[in-house]
């Protein structure tokens, strides 16, 4: 479920709340109770890939062109990949 942050433009109230994306956005402030509450756009809940299998995790060892069983310039093992031209 995605963290929605939300801002009272009556008193200024935030809060990151967890909603499911078909979920209305809400609109009542659980502080003053005012029909003010706005969801906000916010980068704070950036994309993060966790785990292994993810190329992030997997890929991240320096690359360098003296490792003696490197692929082809393709990047497939085999040298014959069809996308790699």
């Amino acid at each position: 479920m995605p963290t929605y942050h939300y801002r009272c433009s009556k008193c200024g109230h935030e809060e990151d709340i967890f909603q499911r994306m078909t979920e209305d956005a809400l609109t009542k402030c659980s502080k003053c109770g005012e029909e003010s509450f706005e969801r906000v756009i916010s980068a704070g809940g950036g994309f993060v890939l966790k785990g292994s299998g993810f190329y992030s995790t997997d890929y991240c060892g320096s690359k360098s062109s003296s490792s003696g069983g490197s692929a082809p310039s393709g990047g497939c093992s085999t040298g014959s990949c069809p996308f790699a031209q």
